[in-house]
């Protein structure tokens, strides 16, 4: 019995081997790029300074936190991060299960994968190419929407330029860059319901719209509060690469997030320590609603991570 077993065993490794090694090169890249970097958290505890090296700098607790925080701006950028963010989320939720409905009606399989596709397409688009096609079509002298807007009789308006607009210019541009994605993820929940159900809806009399709203809407609820849960952790992600490449000086007030403070104070002023402390309390919050939302994730719709 013991050589059998061991025979077992040998056969397994001489099998499972290759995929180990194949593995490898992505474990050494993740230990490199994840794991040796924790290392440089201690700057958000020190007074920095590069010549010294991370593990000989003067230890100062807590003081770049309270620095940070009597910083008159620093409340206002988490203030926008949030809002942000928050406006992200709940469009990001609300417009693709409100297309994933219409799309479902669509008898004509053709036009239904056409649109479907075109919806998709801007998901695949990094924010540095979609922000040049911003900028002119959102332009407030040549751009295309306010030739429209003022063809219909109202002034221009400034979408990247004033800081009132630009926080819900930010939300909408991601919810059209993001809507063909979770359009998808509700389109295959809704493939998923019984098709005796809405039998049995138009045996009861019920129309198109009482089928979608006691049929589909239920059946695809699971999925709506699974993805709304787990966007908790989002709150602090108000979007870097987006911000970054479409906000100027002229709307800091309004547009400045985490990230882009963090970048600002850390690479272009060069005040590491700052930076550090930044990231890390960010970190942690989004840790804490990371844990928060899968919990939610596990009691409201059955999910668990492990």
């Amino acid at each position: 019995m013991k050589e059998v077993a061991v025979k077992k065993k040998k056969g397994w490794f001489h099998r499972e081997l290759p995929f180990h090694i194949m593995l490898l090169p992505a474990v050494v890249i993740t230990f490199i790029f994840r794991y040796i970097p924790f290392a440089g958290i201690t700057m958000a505890f020190e007074d920095y300074t590069p010549l010294k090296g991370i593990f000989h700098q003067k230890w100062v607790g807590l003081d770049n936190y309270k620095y940070l925080f009597s910083l008159p701006g620093f409340s206002s950028v988490i203030w926008n991060t949030i809002f942000i963010a928050v406006m992200k989320m709940a469009g990001n939720l609300i417009f693709p299960v409100l297309v994933a409905l219409l799309l479902n009606e669509v008898r004509a399989r053709h036009f239904k994968k056409t649109v479907q596709t075109v919806l998709y397409l801007p998901h695949f688009i990094s924010w540095a190419a979609l922000a040049g096609i911003f900028i002119d079509i959102l332009s407030p002298s040549g751009g295309i929407v306010n030739q429209l807007i003022t063809t219909l009789g109202m002034k221009s308006v400034f979408f990247l330029g004033d800081s009132g607009v630009f926080p819900y210019t930010m939300a909408a541009t991601d919810i059209w860059k993001e809507l063909g994605w979770g359009t998808i993820v509700y389109l295959a929940a809704i493939t998923g319901i019984d098709p005796t159900y809405y039998e049995a809806a138009r045996m009861d009399g019920a129309g198109k719209f009482k089928q979608v709203l006691y049929v589909t809407i239920p059946g695809i609820l699971p999925m709506i509060l699974l993805m709304m849960v787990l966007s908790v952790g989002n709150v602090l992600q108000a979007g870097f690469e987006q911000v970054f490449n479409l906000y100027s000086p002229q709307v800091y007030s309004t547009g400045d997030i985490i990230d882009t403070y963090v970048y600002r104070i850390g690479v272009i002023e060069a005040r590491f320590d700052l930076a550090t402390a930044v990231g890390l309390f960010k970190s942690a919050i989004s840790f804490v609603l990371i844990m928060f939302g899968y919990k939610l994730a596990d009691k409201l719709a059955g999910y668990k991570v492990f």
